[in-house]
């Protein structure tokens, strides 16, 4: 729990926040807060800032309606810096992009990072913006039976893969089969977070219980 009687402000009266999406902790924007913008954040589990332009308060998505529902709040060691996890209804940055950090200034494209979380992000913006020629805008169109007939295919391909002992096959299958989940789980509003969560609980590796039934 988070005091805020240790906070270290500077002599403005401030504190940076680096505010993280709770899901896939991507960094959404860096913004100040004061004392009393912490303690508003607190009270209500919405974010509210200090505009050192306006120099007043001001609660995100007070106009645009992109709100941040603050789910934990912390400190670091010395206490004067904060990180806010969230849960961002709509984009986070002023120009409509999901982050403020979504165009680098430099980055080497061969080594460009990857991540399923960030594939989650694609498919999810092909259901809000749909785009006409899209293959995943098609199968949001169509809805959650095409798409479960889709991952049946795709299911019986990796066993086929599988069976023929083709790593090369195989690989491609699953792929295939990872993408039209992500597009399932995105079409029914369950985020890559929640399926990792449910696995943790599981501890599956060891723990899994069997299936079969005993003949």
């Amino acid at each position: 729990m988070i005091e805020l009687e240790a906070l270290k402000f500077d002599k403005e009266g401030l504190i940076p926040c680096v505010v993280q999406d709770f899901y896939t902790n991507q960094v959404l924007t860096v913004a100040y807060m004061n004392q009393e913008s912490v303690a508003e954040t607190l009270k209500t589990k919405q974010m509210t800032f200090y505009s050192r332009s306006r120099q007043e308060l001001w609660s995100k998505g007070e106009t645009s309606g992109n709100t941040q529902e603050l789910v934990e709040l912390v400190a670091d060691c010395d206490q004067d810096a904060l990180v806010a996890k969230v849960i961002k209804a709509g984009p986070a940055c002023h120009t409509g992009s999901e982050s403020c950090f979504t165009a680098p200034l430099y980055q080497d494209e061969e080594k460009k990072a990857f991540s399923v979380a960030d594939l989650y992000q694609l498919v999810l913006d092909r259901k809000v913006n749909p785009q006409e020629k899209s293959y995943t805008s098609y199968l949001f169109a169509k809805g959650n039976e095409k798409i479960l007939k889709k991952i049946g295919e795709e299911s019986t391909e990796v066993v086929i893969g599988a069976m023929k002992e083709s790593k090369e096959e195989t690989t491609y299958e699953i792929a295939d089969l990872i993408y039209h989940l992500l597009v399932l789980m995105a079409n029914n509003e369950i985020v890559p977070a929640e399926i990792l969560e449910e696995l943790s609980k599981r501890q599956v590796v060891d723990k899994k219980v069997k299936q079969e039934t005993l003949q």
